[in-house]
């Protein structure tokens, strides 16, 4: 009898391939069965960049957003570019990281550039690194908007609302904001699910089961890579 297929989403990993492994195993992920989707920012913070984009493309069925770090190193990747912004805001490991593994440049970028900024599976749930404000249609919103928004986050911390609805989707996934100072793992508000959990600099790296909302996360990061703390960036 087939094993049933199941369905993943991802928070912000920011380079920890170490913590990727860990919750992928502790999930019991099937890379031949399974369907993961990650909400973005694969890129810069961590030292193992190119090792979480190496073992993300093992997955049969990824799916990947694409989100405002990974669109720096794909900046970096296709024009050699490498703004300070950039550099101090976790985008050193990232250069050093591909410094370790030229020969995986031209094949992230590739990949990189197939990436979408925003996903919608087929039961109407959309998965996207920053945001949108309620109402919203994605596909009417740039790629800096998507990657950027943090109007979910902002609802949700200054409490406008007293649950964060995002009319016309089944549910909403989204990274980019750590909620680990209010939560350590994902929080759920209306129909919207906040996935960053601080993976990329002081907490967790978190992964839930869409379906059945099951949590799985990481060591804390940093006892992960002793002695490699890169700085507070967002």
């Amino acid at each position: 009898m087939k094993k049933k297929s199941k369905t993943f989403v991802i928070g912000d990993m920011h380079g920890g391939h170490k913590a990727l492994v860990q919750v992928l195993e502790r999930a019991k992920f099937d890379y031949e069965n399974d369907t993961l989707i990650s909400l973005g920012d694969v890129a810069d913070g961590w030292p193992d960049v190119a090792e979480c984009f190496e073992e993300l493309m093992k997955i049969k069925n990824i799916v990947m957003v694409r989100g405002n770090h990974d669109n720096w190193l794909l900046n970096y990747l296709r024009f050699e570019e490498t703004p300070d912004i950039w550099i101090t805001q976790g985008g050193r490991n990232s250069f050093l990281s591909y410094q370790k593994h030229p020969g995986l440049k031209e094949k992230h970028k590739d990949f990189l550039m197939s990436t979408p900024y925003y996903y919608i599976d087929e039961k109407k749930r959309l998965y996207v690194h920053g945001g949108l404000a309620p109402g919203e249609d994605p596909s009417k919103k740039s790629p800096e908007e998507l990657m950027w928004d943090r109007q979910l986050y902002s609802m949700l911390v200054n409490k406008y609302v007293k649950e964060v609805i995002v009319p016309g989707f089944e549910m909403v996934f989204i990274g980019h904001t750590s909620v680990s100072r209010i939560s350590k793992t994902p929080i759920i508000s209306g129909n919207v699910v906040f996935m960053d959990t601080g993976g990329g600099f002081e907490n967790v790296l978190s992964l839930m089961n869409v379906d059945t909302k099951k949590v799985f996360q990481s060591d804390l990061v940093a006892t992960l890579y002793p002695g490699n703390h890169h700085g507070k960036y967002r």
